[in-house]
């Protein structure tokens, strides 16, 4: 009873934010005013469009997210996947454990688990793309904003962004002494300490530095007790994710400054734990065989991984008056390792074992190496004018090689077979983008972007069969992307906009089954939007509403899985999606603050003659069979595409009492849905899933003239046990999202 009254809760919020229209496109601080005095929320400042600007302002759908929320959702350990459904039409999971995730934007990006594949999603971390989903899981800490663009995104941002762009930007240095430092400590051993420190050094030098140290113990046992398990003691599920940061910001004169940043990070933790028989066929619900505390491994080595990944960047600007010239150079490097055990049990089990699978299956990174490299140029006008305009350059290089092995999957640490990848890619493009106030109420923008994409792939297998077996491949192309968009003034407070954009991800190539190889043609995107942001009563509430419609041609999906676990890249004809999106906050007054969201996405697959595996006799597919050979294959047009809810919703509920001039209480509760989604191209039963569903809980006291602030948390706090993923080999093994976690803690501010 208490989840359906919390989901309820969740959609009656949305409802209410949508009837009334009062809401907007971030989480309320829950610093806010004293409930005794009356509130407003704030204007939101986003740089959506490379230039600092009213969120009113910007011609398409964008959600900014505030340092406090994304506190609050990552304590406990959470790493980026808990910004899943915290933004309207937003997904983000992961088969890679605390790395490599994989993000969705209304329904579009890519569920192939290889570092070398593309998405349709862009991660940009303080102006530079973080390309390869190799890099997009550094942890989220010192954050100053995060904001979700969503829609094709190519004239500003470049290739891969026809779904959107995550656009994170972290504290900079300032002029004053400032700085924070937090300790969290809660069950299963986790601990998380975070702290940054401004130094002004002088007039014109600052430095910021900050630090991570996120812990988990192990606290997963494997019952199956292999010759590399810890009998009787836990052996899963721990981590120790180290991140730092320095921002060197140098401004010798009023026109010149510069910005040097470094960052690293170092990780070592358990991947993600597949659980074998977990599902029953013909029922999508976990059954009887899963247990949180428990697996059974024979091969994997307890699903270790590690990954360390260091970057440089260097920003200058230079102001002529009229307009300011940027360039950024950045560079990403990384180094990975990892094993793990993908069929979830052990094949040499007892017929009546839950655990028994048909098959062993192991595979592991030997080691992965990442190279990275980004130039941008740009000039842009200044000022408020009547035009405006920013024209530039973009160069991209990325080297990637890749060993990975397959295990005997019964704890052998001789690879049975070894693969030696290396895949090189680059890219160029220019850019400009021009706006023109019609009138006073009236500015329109349109913008034109041209890409030339490179990708070279080089593979052998080293150990194995077919002994000596290689493979080699091109792909490339050229792209021009577009958008044009205005936005019309009604009012002071409401703003209505529509926008017209095409966007492209370039031709991939998928290597991993060897001598194997596929590629995938260039996939466009044809997008229409138009929509509200409104503030309302007297200030006191945001309301923001935005409807689309997209085309996509030549879409890019891997068909991964199978019960011949392949993965291999193939192109629909056609997809689509249309939706709706709403979005907004309100001061309730009383110390009270509501933010909520909300997205009805539909997406189908327009392709008649597209055929693809499915999984083994234990599942129900549900799509009609068409027999190739004497292969089975799932005819998928009309269905989902994978990974993409029907359904979103989130709420968050903030509450600030006042206890004297500068010390309150505050508490907040917040909450997600996602609904009807499917995991794979092909509809089963199995893997279908109906409603996930979470919730938070945070509460305490704060000292604003001594900047202490003590609290309590709770992650999951209905322990909630959501399956986010599946191995789809004959044996119905899933994995799911993080456990219950609470604990305390305490942030002190100057």
């Amino acid at each position: 009873m208490l989840r359906q009254a919390l989901l309820a809760a969740t959609v009656s919020g949305v409802a209410l934010l949508s009837a009334g229209a009062v809401s907007a496109q971030t989480a309320p601080n829950s610093q806010a005013v004293p409930a005794a005095e009356p509130a407003g929320v704030d204007d939101i400042v986003v740089t959506a469009q490379r230039r600092s600007e009213n969120i009113r302002d910007v011609p398409f759908a964008v959600t900014a997210l505030s340092p406090q929320t994304l506190q609050e959702v990552s304590a406990g350990g959470a790493d980026i996947l808990s910004l899943s459904g915290r933004v309207p039409s937003l997904q983000v999971e992961s088969s890679n454990g605390r790395y490599a995730p994989r993000f969705y934007i209304r329904g579009l990006g890519n569920v192939d688990f290889d570092f070398t594949a593309s998405q349709p999603v862009s991660v940009v971390l303080d102006d530079v793309v973080l390309e390869s989903v190799y890099l997009k899981g550094f942890p989220l800490f010192d954050v100053q904003q995060l904001e979700v663009l969503r829609g094709p995104q190519g004239t500003l941002f470049g290739r891969n962004t026809p779904a959107g762009v995550v656009k994170i930007d972290t504290v900079k240095p300032s002029d004053e002494f400032t700085g924070f430092g937090s300790l969290t400590y809660g069950n299963l051993g986790s601990t998380r300490a975070e702290a940054a420190v401004t130094l002004p050094a002088s007039d014109t030098l600052q430095v910021r530095g900050a630090i991570l140290w996120n812990h988990r113990d192990d606290w997963v046992n494997n019952a199956y007790n292999p010759s590399f398990a810890k009998a009787g003691d836990d052996d899963l599920g721990g981590f120790d994710d180290i991140a730092a940061r320095v921002h060197v910001a140098w401004r010798p004169t009023d026109r010149l400054s510069t910005l040097l940043t470094l960052q690293a990070r170092d990780y070592d933790g358990t991947g993600t734990m597949n659980r074998a028989n977990v599902l029953t066929k013909g029922s999508n619900e976990l059954n009887g065989n899963f247990d949180r505390d428990t697996v059974y491994y024979d091969g994997g080595r307890n699903n270790f991984q590690k990954q360390k990944t260091t970057s440089e960047s260097l920003k200058v600007a230079y102001d002529f008056g009229p307009a300011t010239l940027t360039g950024i150079v950045g560079s990403y490097q990384g180094w990975s390792q990892g094993d793990g055990d993908i069929d979830g049990g052990v094949a040499s089990a007892p017929t009546t074992a839950s655990y028994k699978t048909p098959f062993n299956s192991e595979t592991g990174t030997l080691s992965s190496d990442l190279l990275q490299n980004t130039y941008e140029l740009r000039l842009a006008s200044n000022g408020d004018g009547r035009v405006g305009w920013q024209v530039g350059a973009f160069y991209w290089d990325e080297r990637f090689n890749l060993v990975s092995g397959t295990f005997n999957g019964v704890g052998g640490l001789i690879p049975t077979k070894i693969t030696d990848i290396v895949q090189k890619s680059d890219s160029w493009s220019i850019f400009g983008q021009g706006s023109y106030k019609v009138t006073d109420a009236l500015k329109v923008t349109a913008g034109l972007r041209y890409t030339d994409d490179n990708r070279h792939y080089n593979g052998r297998i080293v150990v194995g069969t077919p002994v000596g077996g290689q493979g080699a491949v091109s792909v490339g192309d050229q792209q021009v992307s577009w958008d044009v968009s205005a936005v019309y003034q009604v009012n002071d407070d409401l703003n209505l906009f529509a926008r017209v954009a095409k966007g492209y991800r370039g031709p991939s190539i998928q290597g991993r089954n060897l001598p194997v190889l596929t590629t995938a043609n260039s996939e466009t995107v044809m997008s229409y939007e138009t929509g509200m942001k409104a503030r309302m009563i007297d200030g006191r509430a945001r309301f923001n509403a935005t409807a689309y419609v997209y085309e996509v041609s030549d879409m890019q999906f891997t068909a991964i899985g199978g019960a011949d676990n392949s993965n291999r890249l193939i192109n629909a004809k056609k997809g689509e999606g249309y939706g709706l999106e709403l979005d907004g906050d309100v001061y309730l007054g009383a110390g009270f603050s509501l933010a909520a969201g909300g997205a009805w996405n539909h997406t189908e697959i327009k392709d008649k003659d597209l055929l693809v595996a499915v999984c083994g006799s234990n599942c129900t597919v549900t799509d009609p069979i068409v027999m190739v050979g004497t292969t089975r294959r799932a005819a998928i047009d009309g269905n989902p595409f994978p990974q993409a809810p029907e359904y979103t919703a989130n709420l968050t509920l903030n509450y600030v009492r006042p206890l004297g001039v500068d010390t309150e209480l505050f508490a907040s509760t917040d909450w997600v849905m996602q609904k009807n989604f499917n995991l794979f191209l092909y509809e089963s039963v199995e893997f279908m899933q109906d409603t996930h569903f979470e919730g938070g809980l945070r509460a305490g006291w704060r000292d604003l003239s001594r900047g202490i602030e003590a609290a309590a948390y709770v992650r999951n706090l209905t322990d909630e046990e959501n399956v986010i993923g599946a191995i789809d080999f004959n044996n119905l093994t899933a994995f799911v999202n993080e456990p219950r976690t609470y604990g305390v803690q305490l942030t002190k501010r100057f």
